[in-house]
């Protein structure tokens, strides 16, 4: 579904993406693994437009994208979820969710399966994104990536500032979506255990480059954890 093939990101003079190949495949979560500044963030954030690659390719379905812009890789069937989540907070839940399905027919109704993913949506439906809690923001915040049924999902650190509960159905709706076949799904995440317990295949990332690749099941096998421990 996406290839990412040898880019580079400058941001000033500082190179920041340095040579980054990889591929999320249809059916199966990757995970992006590394201490904080090393670049995940960014190679995200490329890989959904918002900062300009220097170098390098990207495709989504074989059609590169590089040098489309956010709206046009939206429409192209990319839904990200950024760190933060950014959901508007003076919006409702449900005007959220519509901003999801911003550039389809104003008539789209919104998929009755979000409500099903993620439950307390439908309960708080006509609350303001601002009054729900951490966790309920962030459940909000993938569907509203939900809504337009992308073909790539990806999502920057999910887990933070959740509580755990709220960690363990966002990773069942994770793990429900990738098992489908018809979404691939890139994860960058911080919370090692949730990141392996998640990962079909795993990137660990080291001063803007992959130093370490490989399958999930393999993850503890091949001393990840020690690479990306603070």
């Amino acid at each position: 579904m996406l290839t990412v093939k040898n880019i580079h990101q400058y941001y000033g003079g500082s190179h920041i993406l340095r040579d980054v190949s990889f591929e999320a495949t249809l059916g199966k979560v990757t995970v992006l693994l590394g201490r904080n500044g090393v670049g995940k963030t960014t190679l995200l954030k490329s890989l959904m437009g918002l900062v300009p690659i220097k170098s390098g390719s990207i495709e989504l379905e074989g059609k590169p994208i590089h040098k489309a812009t956010p709206y046009e890789r939206a429409r192209a069937g990319i839904g990200f979820v950024p760190q933060g989540r950014e959901i508007f907070a003076r919006l409702t839940v449900e005007e959220n969710l519509r901003m999801g399905l911003a550039y389809k027919s104003g008539s789209t109704p919104i998929p009755s399966e979000l409500f099903d993913l993620f439950p307390v949506l439908k309960q708080m439906i006509n609350r303001r994104g601002g009054d729900l809690s951490g966790g309920q923001q962030q459940q909000l915040a993938i569907a509203r990536a939900l809504a337009p049924k992308p073909k790539l999902l990806i999502l920057d650190e999910p887990t933070e500032g959740i509580q755990p509960s709220i960690i363990k159905d966002i990773g069942r709706v994770i793990r429900m979506l990738a098992d489908r076949g018809d979404m691939a799904i890139v994860l960058c995440e911080q919370y090692y255990d949730f990141a392996q317990e998640l990962a079909d295949d795993y990137l660990v990332m080291e001063r803007g480059e992959v130093i370490a690749r490989g399958l999930g099941k393999d993850m503890e096998a091949q001393g990840v954890r020690q690479l990306v421990a603070i």
